[in-house]
């Protein structure tokens, strides 16, 4: 073999190689290719210099990775808005018509699998990206390129960035999980885990062994010029991509639903596994008016395939103890594949819940999984009962600690500050931005503090020592000295800052804050009847507070030694404003940060709270505003922009 055959060999092969994965559609036996492919590879071992990048002997990883670096997208890969049902769809139609009413949209399945993002640049695959945060992702280029569907060059010549999902068809699933059983590996649990897995072996060959297939279901950053989706779709596939099992273009409600009812009806007779599908505004321009939120784009939505309902055995009910030391039921379900995954656990939610269904050991039940939402027991089918069952008693103890539990009836709590279950959490919490804001006590330095026993209760913190930081892995003594000087720092914060970093429940920012201006360090000897009578107080926060302060009132007082807070500066009342008195909240990227606007409306009397609701007077918003604007608008609260907010109150 010359040259000029090499070449066309490695040609043929490309072209047998694209029937083959893309095409669904052989134009060749395995022997012929076999045979050319050998040939190919016994010239370029001898012609070392002569081999093309996009030869099919260079999607075989032969070199193992110590490890992924990162690497930036182009442009950010987003996540989407989901809807469950035909009115969620609707609510979303709604909200995107206000945008733009002549619009059509892209309907295309929404893959089960890992997100991909390849860059190409003149003609050449460079850069395969995991998806990451969105912004930047893990560096996988040589396993992606042992993809037999990811087409090492392309004809388009300009830089350009293909979006996908890396998916394994279900019989090769079952057919990889069968050969983990035989070899006395663990199974994978369903393909996306199994897809996401065998993205990031550090060794490609395994991942060339697995028959991973890449999906596109849109472009990044790009120089095409289509005024349609659909069209630079149809474009990307020409390039040598796989196209979708089944496609369209709606123009409303009525068309979106019919191609969602055929690919729900049909979705276990494709190759590959689907959670639903996505509708897209058809028309790019539309699209790049429509913008994004926070999160999301607006010209864009998941349309989610309906929950999943199977029957299992309760094996049996355990408890878990969160930071704010509620207890929660978790049931523990005989093994229950519910559409690709395994599931042993569903959600209780609370006690009362257990005793309103009459949820017992040993029974039969309906769980529910829709999408990656935990399931859920729905159903007991008493009608099974065969007298082995057995009622669940409603614990009075702390399985952690043994301490008494709070109960107020749907909630059971674990009110002790040195529980071990609350410890870590607790402290996380404690040091967080909006309590005492300790710099460089995240969550990983908490876990290891408490894994080395170095630090067990909040209080600990307060005798950590250089000597103890430097016998811990990753500390050296500059690291050591800025955590200590930032938990020094912390004394002498804002009574409200004590409050909140407690951890209390249902008490909050806004709760803390009113504890304090009321009390100061006395909220400790606080009356029930006094605390009612605060603004946003009701019985459940009242007795949370009189409980935790009896369980904790030591600590409460030890730490409150150490920190020495502020005691709370009694505020001029606000002259006559706008928002005085008003429920308000923030969203989106001010000119400021949020805590300076937010410091500023509270001046002028305004209580900032987090969420929407019919209760909340405005909704002060800046860049990319989020879903919190769109809820606004949806229950017609008045919104203002900063720029409208400042005009007003003649600030800034």
């Amino acid at each position: 073999m010359n040259l000029e055959q090499y070449k066309k060999a490695v040609e043929l092969l490309n072209l047998y190689s694209y029937h083959y994965y893309v095409l669904d559609n052989p134009i060749t036996t395995d022997e012929v290719y076999d045979k050319l492919y050998h040939e190919v590879l016994e010239y370029e071992e001898s012609h070392e210099d002569d081999i093309l990048a996009f030869s099919p002997t260079q999607r075989v990883g032969d070199v193992i990775s110590d490890g992924f670096s990162k690497a930036s997208h182009l442009s950010r890969m987003w996540s989407l808005e989901d809807v469950f049902d035909s009115e969620g769809l609707e609510k979303w139609l709604t909200k995107t018509y206000k945008l733009d009413k002549h619009i059509t949209f892209y309907c295309e399945p929404k893959y089960d699998g890992a997100s991909l993002n390849l860059i190409y640049e003149n003609g050449e695959l460079t850069q395969a990206i995991t998806r990451g945060d969105g912004v930047e992702g893990e560096l996988i280029t040589q396993n992606v390129k042992t993809i037999r569907s990811v087409a090492l060059t392309i004809a388009h010549k300009d830089k350009i960035e293909i979006r996908g999902e890396v998916v394994i068809y279900k019989d090769e699933f079952a057919k990889i999980n069968k050969e983990r059983l035989l070899r006395g590996e663990a199974v994978f649990a369903n393909p996306r885990n199994a897809s996401a897995g065998s993205l990031r072996q550090l060794d490609p060959s395994i991942t060339a062994s697995r028959n991973l297939v890449f999906l596109p279901y849109g472009v990044g950053e790009n120089t095409l010029e289509h005024k349609l989706l659909s069209q630079k779709m149809e474009y990307i596939y020409s390039l040598g991509f796989k196209k979708p099992p089944i496609r369209g273009v709606c123009k409303d409600f009525t068309e979106i639903e019919a191609i969602y009812e055929v690919m729900k009806r049909d979705r276990d007779s494709y190759p590959m596994m689907l959670d639903g599908m996505v509708v897209k505004v058809d028309e790019i321009s539309s699209q790049i008016d429509m913008g994004y939120t926070v999160k999301n784009p607006r010209f864009s939505v998941a349309y989610k395939f309906p929950a999943v309902e199977k029957i299992t055995t309760l094996k049996k009910i355990i408890l878990q103890v969160g930071r704010t030391g509620v207890v929660t039921p978790v049931a523990i379900v005989k093994p229950t594949n519910i559409d690709g995954v395994v599931v042993e656990r569903a959600t209780l939610h609370n006690f009362d819940e257990i005793d309103r269904k009459d949820i017992r050991l040993k029974d039969k039940v309906i769980i529910l999984r829709s999408g990656d939402v935990i399931p859920k027991i729905i159903k007991v089918l008493t009608h099974e009962r065969d007298g082995s069952e057995v009622k669940v008693q409603r614990p009075t103890t702390c399985p952690v600690c043994g301490s008494e539990l709070l109960d107020e009836g749907v909630l059971l709590k674990c009110q002790n500050l040195t529980c071990e279950a609350r410890v870590i959490n607790s402290i996380i919490y404690f040091a967080s931005k909006p309590c005492l804001n300790i710099d460089g006590l995240g969550n990983k330095i908490v876990e290891a503090l408490f894994d080395a026993g170095v630090v067990k209760s909040v209080l600990d913190l307060f005798d950590l020592k250089s000597s103890k930081l430097l016998m811990l892995e990753g500390f050296k003594e500059k690291k050591a000295q800025n955590l200590l000087s930032a938990i020094e720092n912390a004394k002498g914060c804002d009574y409200w800052r004590f409050i909140n970093s407690l951890g209390i429940e249902h008490i909050g920012e806004v709760a803390s804050k009113t504890l304090s201006a009321r009390f100061g360090s006395g909220f400790i000897d606080a009356a029930k009847d006094e605390i009612i009578a605060l603004e946003g107080f009701g019985e459940e926060m009242a007795e949370s507070v009189l409980e935790f302060v009896r369980v904790n009132r030591d600590t409460i007082l030890k730490l409150q030694n150490i920190l020495r807070p502020l005691e709370p500066v009694q505020r001029e009342e606000a002259k006559e404003n706008p928002f005085k008195g008003k429920s308000v909240v923030l969203t989106g990227s001010m000119s400021e940060s949020r805590d300076i606007i937010k410091e500023m409306l509270e001046s002028l009397g305004a209580k900032v709270v987090s969420s929407v609701s019919k209760k909340t007077d405005f909704v002060i918003y800046g860049e990319d505003a989020g879903s919190k604007y769109d809820k606004a608008m949806s229950l017609g609260v008045v919104c203002l922009s900063e720029e409208e907010m400042r005009d007003v109150t003649k600030i800034g």
